[in-house]
């Protein structure tokens, strides 16, 4: 790679501006009338990928090189760094799922990050994983908004201070909501996931009345929504540095939308994006938003000049980390690095190799094949029916011998592709070790259900993927139900499956727990999966193509 970044245009006049910090006190550290230089580094969603793909691109070891040619350039200009992530380590690589993450939050330690903001994904286990998982780390993972409903009291730090020459630094981690809806109920039941800008507001004050930093950052997993329209999300960024005095926050690192924060033009997100093509980072009632797309994908670099209390920034980029770019050579198509390309960091590369071995033995056995692909893509599934989502749904609905099945789009985490599959391509599809749930109901109860479920929104994980029955939806209701091909009875007792994080209330789907007819099976998905997958290879997609039997109306 290039010795010494070199970095990009400094941002358009447009978007340089001064930026107030805190009020400053007396007591400060720095001098008057000198300049310091501050950098920082961010990722987030990194999602379990601490190797690189199948095509060379992202990984860990890359990043540590990377952020190491950073750090010494930084240095060698008399400048300090900070290294922050916007959460959601886990979940997405079954190399990393099967081994909680371990590869990952230990090859953040020997990266060097300074703190992490707690997302929802860090709760798809047992706390006893995310508390081993915190051992593993030798940064702070932090939230100020999420209590223990027993005792009342927060159960992460709210805060970490870092003295960077002299300049007293704030950051503070906050967690989306929506945890209390998108998270496992099995394992958030004493968790309360409290309002992220009122619980930020609390802190602030308290940070200025007690600690008087120099500057006031976040690190927050919550979502960055165009100008805070967020549709049927709980509010993220944009919502939180509007809640807040202007200049409360200095800088937001954010995470949980998974896109680069590249502005147009204020509010307008840049849609066009390429990798490698200027980023204007929003601004939104005097602070930064930021947030550099996933899985590691980028390093976001924002580069500051701190004067007598006020923070100005110089430049922004999103540093592609080996991301590549299909073109032409000699007629034929080729994947080729879209900037120079980054070493691996031999030690960290050494490090992380025996978790990939020892995943890989476990995974890369063909367990079926497939005609075509089965769809699951997020910008499909949870907008349509498709053939993955009835597929998953029939191995549940088999498996348990119900009448019918409910599958949440949220719950299918990728397509598969066709020719060859391994249990690799179905820990992918589900990562998340679901229990199958069923319960019997009388028709009616089933047609409340359905009114519920059915009708959630398109471009959400409550989305449902269904089997075995028809409807036509409404906005708020179904009609038209038939099951076994005949006409919903009221009064006959139909038997359908839930994964049981839907049937514990997640997606907020209604709670079947305490239903007099619902089971768990002990079932789990991704194991079902496998198992239907084997059975009845050769898997025909058309054989799962839906088939219009559910109509949507005024969606």
């Amino acid at each position: 790679m290039k010795q010494g970044l070199i970095l990009k245009t400094a941002l358009s006049a447009a978007i340089i501006a001064s930026l107030a910090g805190c009020a400053t006190q007396p007591e400060h550290q720095w001098n008057a009338d000198e300049t310091y230089k501050l950098t920082v580094l961010h990722t987030n969603d990194h999602h379990g990928r601490f190797w690189e793909n199948k095509y060379g691109e992202y990984g860990m070891a890359a990043r540590k090189t990377l952020i190491d040619d950073i750090r010494a350039d930084v240095e060698a200009e008399g400048g300090s760094l900070l290294l922050l992530s916007g959460g959601d380590i886990n979940t997405g690589v079954p190399e990393s799922d099967l081994q909680d993450a371990e590869p990952d939050f230990k090859g953040m330690t020997k990266i060097g990050y300074d703190a992490m903001a707690l997302g929802n994904h860090e709760f798809d286990n047992p706390l006893e994983v995310l508390f081993k998982q915190k051992e593993w780390a030798s940064f702070p993972m932090l939230s100020a908004n999420i209590y223990d409903k027993k005792t009342g009291e927060r159960m992460f730090d709210a805060y970490e201070i870092f003295d960077k020459q002299g300049i007293k630094i704030a950051v503070i981690g906050l967690t989306t909501e929506d945890t209390a809806k998108i998270g496992n109920p099995e394992y958030i039941g004493g968790i309360e996931f409290r309002d992220p800008k009122v619980e930020a507001k609390k802190v602030i004050d308290d940070l200025k009345a007690n600690e008087k930093p120099d500057l006031i950052f976040a690190v927050t997993h919550m979502g960055h929504y165009e100008d805070g329209q967020r549709g049927v999300n709980a509010p993220g960024d944009v919502a939180l540095a509007r809640y807040l005095e202007e200049g409360d926050l200095d800088m937001i690192v954010g995470g949980h939308s998974q896109e680069p924060v590249c502005m147009e033009g204020p509010n307008v997100i840049a849609k066009s994006f390429k990798p490698s093509d200027e980023c204007r980072p929003d601004n939104q009632n005097g602070t930064w938003i930021v947030q550099a797309h996933e899985w590691g994908k980028y390093v976001g670099r924002a580069d500051y000049e701190f004067r007598n209390g006020e923070l100005e920034m110089v430049s922004y980029d999103l540093i592609p980390v080996n991301l590549k770019k299909k073109v032409k050579i000699d007629g034929k198509k080729q994947r080729v690095f879209i900037e120079d390309e980054i070493a691996k960091d031999p030690e960290l590369l050494a490090f992380l190799k025996p978790f990939q071995e020892k995943g890989q033995e476990q995974l890369t056995v063909k367990i079926a094949e497939t005609n075509g692909k089965l769809e699951g893509d997020r910008n499909v599934v949870r907008f349509n029916q498709t053939n993955l989502g009835t597929l998953i749904a029939t191995a549940h609905m088999e498996r348990a011998k119900a009448d019918f099945a409910v599958m949440n789009s949220g719950g299918v985490r990728d397509s598969i592709a066709q020719g060859s599959v391994t249990y690799k391509d179905v820990l992918i599809v589900q990562p998340f070790g679901n229990i199958i749930t069923y319960t019997d109901m009388t028709g009616a109860e089933v047609v409340d259900y359905l009114n519920v479920v059915a009708t959630k929104p398109v471009d959400s994980g409550a989305y449902a993927q269904f089997a075995g029955i028809s409807m036509t939806v409404s906005q708020d209701s179904v009609s038209d139900v038939v099951i076994n091909g005949k006409p919903l009875d009221p009064k006959e007792v139909y038997r359908f499956t839930v994964p049981s994080f839907n049937a514990a209330g997640g997606d907020g789907y209604p709670k079947l727990s305490g239903h007099p007819g619902h089971v768990n099976t002990g079932f789990v998905d991704a194991e079902v999966l496998k198992e239907y997958l084997q059975a009845n290879s050769p898997i025909d997609v058309n054989k799962y193509a839906p088939k219009g039997g559910m109509v949507y109306k005024n969606q």
